[in-house]
């Protein structure tokens, strides 16, 4: 996009950096400056009238047209008018004039008519951050075909979006806008969209590159892995063959098998150092007993905040939390961050640059429980290449109900009942302390109950500094915790059956799905309440309907606006307009290849 100063600044006022961007501020309306023969009631047009008469009362001015364009009086009527305009409306002058039209019974009026000079063409309108004529003329100058075809937008499309700007007769005759120029719009969106985001993608060459192993380390497993967790380590072993660092996100849903991808990968990078960043110590104690279960053969040592100063070079693999990132760390060929959305974008650069070597990189990998969409995924490939893990090892027996106030009787004896079979309960309260603006008890004052009718309760929240102790001493000799969202990821319970969500209205879709994620992980009978004030709600209701996390992911979509992919803000409000994930993957597919991302 070459432009002049002054064109510069227009861009940077309107927030564009090429023409594509350009094409996607529509006009918010047309003004049709050409002359019809027949009347089109309700919307504004144009007359070729001569004045019959200006009459004037205290607020208005009522004047009398002949419209020789179709042959009938028109009453038009101007309110409280300004000085300037008693001159514009003489007796016995013909002129063109522009306003909305109305009959009723026989009798038309044109209210606040317009006196125009420039007729015969469709004039498009623009609400932005420029005057609607400057911009109207900015785009006129600037905005052309072959500015569109420069930038790689493909020919039908660039001038189905320039039809916008250049309106013919027939897209202003829809009421509704043909399929045909919503997908032009939705593919210039997401054209402009992903060649952003593949602009920011770098490429560094791998500090190690090998023809990786790891079919004899399957044979030693006491289970076998699902052909999605092979797939994405085979996709993984792909990345390691190459000169250039993997950049690759592995999202699976909770209980998928991502720990043994993990696993793999190690195994894959033996002689090799491999280094894995956990977002809480529990997690990272859970990871590493497994890499002690099913890596034997490699030296594994685990970092918290806790750990005493070792000598890092004589691991193989280093597990930890983000203490990780101020200890001296050794050069590492591969660096893995577990729920990656649980650190910051700082924190995930700062333990690659931690372990690079000059110009050289580890390969870098990423981990989400948080299933995404498919045509998410496909989008953000064009900064990082995803493998999506959608199928779970054994298939959970989750019962799904949402509850309300009549139904606590019932509720207190199914929790009765899963307390005698030495089974755990959740419950999860939307805030800590009382509000009087959301209609639900609070943790604080809810506890009370609990404590008083039941053994064993434990409850601990974001802001609580011991909640990872709480969360341990829980697992071992709890029947009831009470926590807020804060055990969405983290700790396994073995024994934990069921979750009760108090305020289940308030959350995403995806939050739910997390916290129903946390019970029946050893194939327990689970249950998941969602509790609410509500009468009803098709959003729970479709919720308790899907165990699935991609469809949970694409239902979120529906309800809630996906979030701003490239900056990794605006989780509610949306950076598309015309896009929409659940519908859009083969417009993405096609904006993949016309990208070759």
């Amino acid at each position: 996009m070459k432009t002049s100063k002054e064109q510069e600044q227009k861009c940077k006022k309107l927030g564009v950096n090429s023409w594509s961007e350009l094409a996607l501020i529509l006009p918010h309306t047309y003004e049709d400056l050409r002359l019809h023969e027949s009347m089109q009631l309700s919307s504004a047009q144009l007359i070729d009238a001569t004045i019959e008469s200006v009459h004037r009362t205290q607020n208005s001015l009522q004047i009398t047209f002949f419209a020789h364009n179709f042959g009938h009086i028109v009453h038009g009527v101007v309110f409280r008018p300004k000085p300037y305009m008693l001159h514009q409306y003489k007796k016995g002058e013909r002129e063109y004039f522009y306003g909305v039209i109305e009959c009723k019974l026989g009798s038309c009026t044109m209210s606040m008519p317009k006196k125009v000079t420039h007729v015969g063409s469709i004039t498009p309108k623009y609400k932005c951050a420029l005057r609607s004529d400057v911009m109207q003329k900015f785009v006129q100058k600037h905005l052309t075909l072959q500015g569109l075809l420069s930038e790689g937008l493909p020919q039908d499309i660039a001038q189905k979006v320039l039809e916008f700007h250049f309106p013919n007769t027939e897209l202003l005759l829809h009421k509704e806008m043909p399929q045909t120029y919503k997908d032009a719009l939705k593919f210039t969106e997401l054209f402009v969209y992903m060649k952003l985001l593949a602009g920011k993608r770098r490429y560094f060459q791998a500090m190690v590159s090998k023809k990786a192993q790891y079919e004899k380390w399957l044979t030693t497993l006491p289970f076998v892995l699902t052909s999605q967790q092979i797939a994405a380590i085979e996709d993984i072993k792909n990345d390691f063959a190459k000169d250039v660092a993997a950049k690759r996100m592995v999202v699976g849903d909770v209980g998928s098998g991502k720990t043994m991808v993990i696993m793999a990968c190690v195994e894959m990078m033996r002689e090799q150092r491999s280094i894995l960043m956990a977002p809480t110590t529990i997690l990272a104690n859970q990871l590493y007993e497994e890499a002690q279960r099913f890596l034997p053969h490699i030296k594994t040592t685990l970092v918290t905040n806790k750990s005493k100063k070792l000598d890092l070079e004589a691991f193989d693999f280093i597990i930890g939390t983000h203490a990780l990132l101020y200890r001296e760390l050794p050069e590492a060929a591969l660096v893995m961050v577990d729920e990656q959305h649980r650190f910051g974008t700082l924190q995930r650069n700062m333990l690659e640059k931690l372990v690079s070597k000059g110009e050289k990189k580890p390969h870098y990998l990423q981990f989400s429980a948080t299933p995404i969409p498919r045509t998410q995924a496909m989008i953000e490939s064009a900064n990082i290449d995803v493998s999506l893990i959608t199928t779970t090892p054994f298939q959970k027996d989750i019962t799904s109900k949402v509850i309300h106030k009549q139904d606590f009787k019932d509720l207190l004896e199914h929790i009765k009942n899963e307390i005698a079979k030495n089974n755990q309960i959740l419950l999860v309260y939307p805030l800590v302390e009382q509000s009087d603006m959301l209609g639900y008890q609070s943790i604080e004052e809810a506890r009370g109950y609990w404590e008083k009718n039941f053994e064993n309760v434990f409850v601990t929240h974001g802001k609580d500094k011991a909640k990872e102790e709480v969360l341990l001493n829980f697992r071992d000799k709890g029947s009831i915790l009470i926590a807020t969202t804060v055990v969405e990821v983290g700790i396994s319970l073995p024994r934990l059956s069921s979750v009760i969500i108090v305020g289940a209205e308030r959350l995403g879709l995806s939050t739910l799905h997390q916290l129903r994620g946390r019970v029946s992980r050893t194939g327990l009978k689970g249950y998941c309440f969602l509790y609410t004030n509500q009468n009803s709600s098709e959003r729970l209701e479709r919720f308790v309907e899907t165990s699935s996390g991609f469809e949970i992911a694409n239902l979120d979509l529906k309800y809630r606006k996906s979030g701003d992919l490239l900056k990794g803000s605006n989780q509610s409000g949306s950076q598309f307009r015309w896009v929409d994930f659940a519908e859009d993957e083969e417009i993405v597919q096609r904006v993949k290849e016309e990208l070759s991302i």
